[in-house]
């Protein structure tokens, strides 16, 4: 009997080390065959005879699977016919949307397998000396010449001369290449000088966001004729045109690929002559530089009923650009979204007539909008507003922080507290979490890569984690935070939370269809080419590409679940895979974690196919996980970029701990939702062999890390370089800077006085003329602590105003 459990000990682990190692279908009958005959002569008169007789019929049927052509007639063939029907169709704007971008390390995360030589071997070539100039010089001046109150709670609008400046300085070219003009900037550029604005003043970074992310200049960069950009993309890089584009209508938002907007090919006059053109009309809105746009950029469905373009009626999604001042255009209403002084309004036109030269990419072009659109999002996405909401998080590490070290309530700074601690921690872990990310997606861009799945991660990520860091700092300054006025610096941030969550692909819809829905498809190592097998009209090269697809994700699968089994066992003793350099702890972790998600992403397939689609709740809780891992792998990477610094290592721990337990979370409750209960519950023996036992951040690791927010250091430093820093006293954060930088100067005489009232030679250490009186202070020292006293009380008061104030003319 000892012999018999033996040797199934052996059968197991035998099968974990074949799945292991993806063996091929050979060496699973050959090792099957072996352990049969052993297991037959060592357990006889223990394994009933039928089961003997079952287990030698599943070897022949293993064994005559290794035959391609038997396989096919008897497996294959059948499984095909059966996912053709099961398979949902892809709509043309899907497909369009899955072929869009490339595929790059998220394909590592969906192998369960990641290549960390792909990640670590990114190169990152940083600024150069013009883009650096730039953001000392010009952005330095812009952002200074802003005053976010004034603008978005006074005016309404950027004062005349900052919107002279943007123009006549290039910041609205930042893209355009400099033979046309522009400044040619990197993808990192682009980021860091959109972020650093945004850290000074929300309503002028979209403003300059907008016209170098999708809009006209990129659409006329890679799909324009030259024509087209011989004459616009000169007059865009000088200012002299402002962009806009619209996509987004009162019956299509998320669904924008149900644009109602219609044009129609016929011909008409146009400056006196009879041409080829469409006629359209469309009603848009929420479109940002709308109302002061001199050319507008549109997308609308283009119908051709007499076949004067010589091909199907409905051609599909067309892109246009239309100088606003053309008849018929209507724009220049506004919007004001939440308080938001940056331009944005709706747009509309009925029947206006424009010449198909207008159709950006011309005639030629006609009906490829959706695609062209879809190719310029996967790279873009991943820029404007994750440096938006990487600069928000920046903002709220240094002014929380600062705050919380001067701001003392019960005789102690307020972030000596653990109830404050905790938002602190929180705000710099996703600050390191989410500029990690950034830094190395925008990378992988001026690499050449254009990953639209990870774009669509990192505008979901960066923008969630902002509304939770805003929210934090909020909770963090208390009253100082919901008075508003010219001292309030996190209002409009705040305000401006729901317009980042919503552009762009709303956060819900990213999350519960994009991430998981389209990386499933596109990021597989498998699944695509099963798809595209499926729909091969060659039947039988279909039905080879399918039998290959299947036999190589069947392996994929089953070697995937016993890495995670394994993992799951070894726990953190687990030593990472790769060039046999990456022997780090997190590496085995995450290893460990990517092959339980791909495991389980490919169960939940199997079990539930089209529907998962539907199965919303299921769907997000893969996209967090898949979206920890790859912003995980992200911080590793930036983490050995700056030599693995010692003082670094209590914010990686952290964030480390905190985004694995969340993870091993999220999967333990996708196998609680499964369809079948008993498949879950195998799962879970198998993913998490000695339970959950992923452990959370200690206190003693949070308060160390909150901590570090609070006084000038390196940490500090890391977390909020790119930041714009103003010294004047006259700005509310120079006021910040300068009482945390007297605070932490002072921090020694105020334990001295500590001191003297805890030995009784003062009754109250906050009385400093006593102090004086006693000797336990200098008169310098005195004056020192005037002078700080009035540093402090100037940077935490809160406005207030006059009654007539609030009167409107």
């Amino acid at each position: 009997m000892v012999s018999a459990l033996v040797l199934l000990v052996i059968v197991f682990a035998a099968m974990t080390a074949l799945a292991h190692a993806a063996a091929p279908l050979w060496l699973w009958t050959a090792a099957g065959l072996v352990l049969l005959v052993a297991l037959g002569e060592s357990t006889r008169g223990f394994i009933p005879g039928l089961l003997l007789i079952a287990l030698w019929v599943g070897w022949l049927l293993l064994a005559a699977a290794n035959l391609p052509d038997l396989r096919r007639g008897l497996l294959s063939r059948r499984l095909l016919a059966l996912v053709r029907r099961i398979l949902p169709r892809i709509s043309a704007t899907e497909q369009e949307a899955l072929d869009a971008g490339t595929v790059w390390f998220d394909g590592e995360i969906f192998s369960g397998k990641p290549d960390w030589q792909k990640l670590l071997g990114l190169p990152e070539q940083g600024l150069s000396a013009e883009e650096q100039a730039f953001l000392d010089g010009p952005v330095e001046t812009l952002c200074g010449m802003l005053d976010d109150w004034d603008i978005n709670f006074q005016r309404g609008d950027l004062p005349p001369d900052v919107w002279q400046y943007i123009r006549q300085q290039g910041f609205l070219a930042l893209i355009i290449p400099r033979e046309y003009g522009g400044l040619g900037f990197s993808t990192r550029a682009n980021s860091e000088i959109v972020m650093k604005i945004s850290t000074r003043c929300g309503a002028a970074a979209v403003t300059v966001m907008v016209p170098n992310s999708l809009g006209p200049a990129e659409l006329l960069m890679h799909y324009g004729t030259q024509a087209q950009r011989d004459h616009y993309l000169p007059r865009l890089a000088r200012g002299e045109e402002l962009p806009c584009f619209a996509l987004t209508g009162p019956t299509a938002g998320s669904d924008a690929g149900s644009i109602p907007d219609r044009g129609i090919v016929c011909h008409g006059e146009f400056e006196g002559q009879q041409v080829l053109g469409i006629r359209v009309t469309w009603e848009k809105r929420y479109i940002t530089l709308g109302p002061v746009a001199t050319v507008l950029g549109l997308a609308f469905q283009l119908e051709d009923p007499d076949g004067l373009l010589g091909g199907q009626r409905d051609v599909g999604i067309t892109l246009a650009l239309i100088p606003t001042t053309h008849p018929g255009v209507n724009i220049g209403r506004r919007h004001y979204p939440a308080g938001q002084a940056f331009q944005n309004g709706p747009n509309s036109g009925n029947d206006v007539f424009i010449p198909m030269d207008w159709v950006i990419g011309g005639r030629d072009r006609c009906g490829q909008g959706w695609r062209m659109l879809m190719n310029c999002l996967s790279a873009g996405r991943a820029v404007s507003l994750p440096a938006l909401g990487t600069a928000a998080l920046k903002f709220c590490v240094r002014y929380a922080g600062a705050y919380s070290r001067i701001r003392y309530q019960f005789g102690l700074p307020i972030g000596r507290f653990e109830g404050i601690e905790e938002p602190l921690a929180r705000i710099a872990a996703d600050t390191y979490l989410v500029d990690a990310a950034r830094t190395v997606t925008a990378a992988a861009l001026d690499a050449g890569h254009k990953p639209s799945v990870l774009s669509a991660v990192l505008k979901y990520q960066a923008t969630d984690r902002m509304r939770r860091g805003v929210n934090d700092a909020m909770d963090i300054h208390g009253g100082r935070a919901i008075c508003a006025g010219p001292s309030n610096y996190l209002q409009s941030t705040y305000a401006a939370i729901p317009i980042a969550i919503t552009v762009e692909g709303a956060n819900i819809l990213t999350r519960s269809l994009i991430v998981f829905g389209q990386g499933a498809i596109r990021c597989h190592p498998w699944l695509l080419k099963e798809i595209a097998a499926v729909s091969d009209p060659d039947q039988e090269a279909g039905l080879r590409a399918f039998d290959e697809a299947l036999c190589g994700h069947v392996r994929h699968t089953l070697g995937n679940l016993a890495r995670a089994f394994v993992g799951g066992l070894a726990g953190s003793s687990a030593a990472a895979s790769g060039a046999g350099l990456r022997r780090h702890r997190w590496y085995a972790r995450l290893e460990r974690w990517c092959s339980a998600y791909a495991a389980l992403a490919d169960i939940a397939l199997l079990m539930l196919g089209g529907a998962l689609k539907r199965k919303e709740k299921l769907s997000g809780r893969f996209a967090d996980v898949f979206s920890s891992l790859y912003m995980l792998s992200c911080v590793l990477k930036k983490f050995e970029g700056r030599g693995q610094p010692d003082n670094e290592r209590d914010l990686l721990d952290y964030v480390m701990l905190r985004e694995l337990s969340q993870i091993e979370q999220q999967l333990y409750d996708i196998t609680l939702n499964l369809p079948s209960r008993a498949v879950g519950w195998t799962l879970r023996r198998v993913l998490f062999p000695r339970g959950r036992s992923q452990r959370q951040p200690s206190d003693r690791l949070g308060t160390r890390v909150a901590r570090s927010l609070m006084e000038p250091g390196a940490i500090r430093d890391l977390l909020t370089a790119g930041c714009y820093i103003n010294t004047e006293p006259a700005d509310i954060t120079g006021r910040m800077e300068a009482a945390l930088a007297a605070t932490v100067a002072n921090a020694p005489l105020e334990q001295r006085l500590r001191d003297a009232e805890r030995e009784g030679r003062l009754t109250d250490r906050n009385d400093i003329d006593a102090a004086l009186s006693a000797g336990v202070i200098t008169r310098n020292e005195f004056e020192g602590l005037l002078a700080l006293r009035t540093l402090v009380r100037n940077a935490i008061m809160v406005d207030d105003f006059a009654p007539d104030a609030f009167v409107r003319g």
